[in-house]
């Protein structure tokens, strides 16, 4: 199991903290990290451009010249794709880049994430900001004591409203709450600073129960006309041994 030293506000040490192993020390799968960012980036896409066909464009409706008799190949409208000013053939139109990505893969994209930072030595776990009310110069005296320099994602409980206050007007540093971190956003910072209460773990979906074995199907009931069908059958079968009978003894 991977161990972190916990640090404090100040950037001193404050003991040791256990991580997920399954959060924090697995192989990064890069294929899988490239394929979730594609698709992150690929939803981010507002698909908003649009180009008109030769129906759309204005004009064009009447015939520009004869159709025989003047040496020239024979036109319908002047708004057609080899026109200037005309539609354009196959040009793009409106449409969504979002890709279907499975939630276990976005689940392995973020931990391999993760454990690349944490093998570089780039996550840092604090045990508690402290700050009762905002001040981001506390904020920046707090990065320089954990020695962090570059870029920097700070996840941010919803509680702590002081420290995202005081972290949020520092040009290199991303605040994220801890249900949106995603793979992206990790690969982007130099850093990720967790707050010890913050920190993922890694919870495998449990596969439910085997339910007991299903009753088997109950018979439909016959209706009234079928049941009283059956009976008529039955007086007729048995009013014909009889008749049988009376022949035998005559």
């Amino acid at each position: 199991m991977p161990q972190i030293t916990l640090k404090n506000a100040a950037g001193k040490d404050a003991g040791k903290l256990d991580l997920d192993e399954a959060t924090f020390g697995i192989q990064p799968n890069v294929p899988v990290m490239h394929q979730v960012v594609t698709a992150q980036l690929a939803a981010r896409r507002a698909g908003t451009q649009s180009t008109k066909t030769r129906a759309e464009v204005r004009g064009g409706g009447a015939k520009p010249y004869r159709q025989k008799g003047t040496g020239n190949a024979r036109q319908g409208s002047i708004r057609g794709p080899h026109y200037s000013g005309g539609g354009v053939a196959l040009g793009p139109k409106p449409r969504s880049y979002a890709q279907r990505t499975p939630k276990k893969m976005i689940s392995l994209a973020l931990r391999s994430a993760l454990s690349d930072r944490n093998n570089e030595g780039k996550v840092v776990v604090v045990d508690s900001w402290g700050w009762d009310k905002p001040n981001t110069k506390a904020a920046v005296k707090a990065l320089a004591g954990l020695g962090i320099d570059g870029r920097v994602l700070v996840v941010v409980g919803r509680d702590d409203a002081a420290a995202a206050l005081s972290f949020r007007n520092l040009p290199e540093v991303q605040l994220i709450a801890p249900a949106e971190l995603n793979a992206y956003d990790v690969l982007c910072n130099d850093w990720i600073v967790f707050t010890q209460d913050v920190v993922p773990e890694f919870k495998p979906a449990t596969k439910r129960a085997d339910s007991a074995e299903p009753a088997p199907p109950a018979k439909p009931a016959k209706s009234s006309k079928q049941s009283s069908a059956a009976v008529s059958d039955e007086e007729a079968i048995v009013s014909d041994e009889a008749s049988a009978e009376d022949e035998g003894a005559n």
